[in-house]
């Protein structure tokens, strides 16, 4: 019997560290393709998508620690540019048409993000890729996604990120921490879990955004999301 896919419209966070997958560059070309096969048959389920993703495998603006943190933040406002359009190549090649919209004005390589016009490229089937993040230092990329999902009426955030799941404490820290299988967002930020920063954690109570966090390793998981499968941890009021 056919499943339904849980989700209709869904804002995907990509991990640019998860992107580089082990490779020997900022990204591996193999490991892209695949995510793009998987989002290929997620819109052929009728499934509409939104992408952010971030620049841990280039820039973090917290790397330019004696920089001014400003244009750190641009700098790394940059880098998800350049992962975008990354992106935005793969897909096509994929045979997915995706239009990256950014934030930040560059018109010879994106288009400006606007809210309508990034709903009617959805609603035709395409993928948007939203770079630069909100175009704003000090705000990071989960809380870009946050923001986006809510103006483009996304059922879900789909994180998908280089950890299977949100943990009781850091597992590369604690051999003895436990994947949770849900979560609320009151608890992430009373006990300070570091899977979803503090704002975008507070966006998302606010909103009644659902999150769900699971491990990019295994690209064909984010079928599984969209599906509703059970994996990773679903946060909620």
């Amino acid at each position: 019997m056919k499943t339904n896919p849980k989700y209709r419209r869904v804002l995907l966070k990509l991990s640019g560290e998860a992107l580089a997958a082990g490779g020997s560059g900022i990204l591996n070309d193999d490991f892209v393709k695949t995510v793009a096969e998987v989002l290929k048959k997620c819109l052929a389920e009728g499934v509409q998508i939104g992408v952010i993703v971030g620049a841990g495998n280039i820039w973090r603006g917290r790397q330019g620690s004696d920089m001014d943190a400003t244009r750190a933040d641009s700098m790394g406002m940059l880098a998800t540019a350049i992962n975008s359009i990354a992106l935005q190549d793969a897909f096509i090649r994929c045979g997915i048409d995706a239009r990256v919209m950014t934030a930040v004005a560059m018109e010879r390589f994106a288009e400006p993000f606007f809210r309508d016009k990034a709903i009617e490229y959805l609603e035709s089937g395409k993928v948007v890729i939203f770079g630069c993040g909100l175009g704003i230092p000090f705000l990071s990329t989960d809380t870009a996604a946050a923001v986006r999902a809510a103006e483009i009426g996304a059922d879900v955030v789909l994180m998908a990120k280089n950890i299977d799941a949100i943990y009781t404490a850091d597992p590369r820290k604690d051999s003895t921490a436990k994947p949770l299988d849900s979560i609320s967002y009151r608890e992430i930020l009373s006990k300070g879990l570091s899977a979803l920063d503090f704002t975008a954690t507070a966006f998302c109570m606010d909103k009644h955004i659902p999150v769900l966090a699971f491990g990019l390793s295994n690209p064909d998981n984010i079928y599984k999301a969209v599906m509703g499968e059970k994996l990773g941890t679903l946060i909620g009021d």
